[in-house]
């Protein structure tokens, strides 16, 4: 299973941002790349954790297809298109490349469409600056490979042991009538470092378990972790890091000496997600 096409996109500077709006912004630009019209998307999977207004219902997958104009009418696009959210923290993306795996490999689709969006859920996280993550969506969009030595290895979950580091969640007890713009995130102290320690310690699990070489291989990581999609002004990307690190890659050019990737996800619990990836004609 290969990336056919991957996309960001950023607030604009006249307002506040949406998880959709991004996210459907994001997913217009992949489709465009790829030069695909929305109806050759069989599945769309959103992972977006952060969202304007503490929005959860209804499914925002839902409304991210419908504002990439993916399968909006029966008679015109008789092909149907299904979606569905997929809660998984900072390690969505990769969770979602398992499922994408699954589906492509039953054939049940031809080609699935991953979105990734966090939003402050007041608007704007530039106003916040007691908030980490910057508001930005990224999109990969998945199919079969036509070069066996390609695509996505195995999609590896790990359940380090020890404190979860970072979690984010409504403080009922103190949001009073402004709740729905506020979240509370709370990192333990030395969250960076050992987040980089868990990233570090299952990327040498995955290495030694699949046979991976390092010495040959680009690590693309969360914040802190090698060749990691850095933090900008805005605050450092959640969900859409690996669509972000993984084209931050491709535009710097192929590393002397390095022919594969490894992405690697950390997310509160602790867990951390890895998956190698082989691109075609990289």
């Amino acid at each position: 299973m290969v990336i056919t096409a991957a996309a960001v996109a950023h607030p604009d500077t006249a307002g506040t941002a949406t998880t959709v709006d991004l996210a459907g912004r994001a997913a217009r630009d992949c489709l465009a790349r790829a030069g695909l019209s929305p109806a050759a998307v069989g599945v769309l999977v959103n992972v977006g954790v952060y969202r304007e207004s503490n929005t959860f219902e209804p499914a925002l997958a839902a409304l991210v297809q419908k504002e990439a104009g993916i399968s909006l009418d029966y008679l015109a696009d008789p092909a149907p298109a299904f979606s569905f959210d997929l809660m998984n923290g900072a390690c969505g993306v990769l969770g979602a490349v398992q499922v994408g795996q699954a589906l492509l490999d039953t054939g049940s689709t031809d080609r699935l469409l991953i979105t990734a969006a966090d939003v402050h859920p007041g608007g704007d996280a530039r106003r916040d600056p007691g908030y980490p993550y910057a508001d930005l969506a990224g999109a990969w969009l998945l199919e079969r490979g036509a070069d066996a030595g390609t695509g996505f290895g195995t999609v590896r979950h790990y359940a380090p042991e020890g404190p979860a580091g970072t979690e984010g969640y409504l403080d009922t007890a103190r949001m009073g009538s402004g709740g729905r713009s506020l979240i509370t995130v709370h990192r333990e102290p030395g969250h960076d470092t050992r987040r980089s320690e868990l990233v570090a310690a299952a990327v040498a699990d995955y290495a030694a378990e699949f046979g991976l070489d390092l010495s040959r291989t680009l690590v693309i990581g969360p914040p802190g972790a090698q060749d990691a999609a850095a933090p900008g002004p805005e605050g450092e990307p959640h969900t859409a890091a690996p669509v972000l690190g993984h084209l931050r890659a491709l535009a710097g050019g192929r590393p002397r000496g390095r022919d594969q990737l490894l992405f690697a996800s950390a997310g509160a619990g602790p867990s951390v997600v890895c998956a190698s990836y082989v691109p075609e004609g990289w």
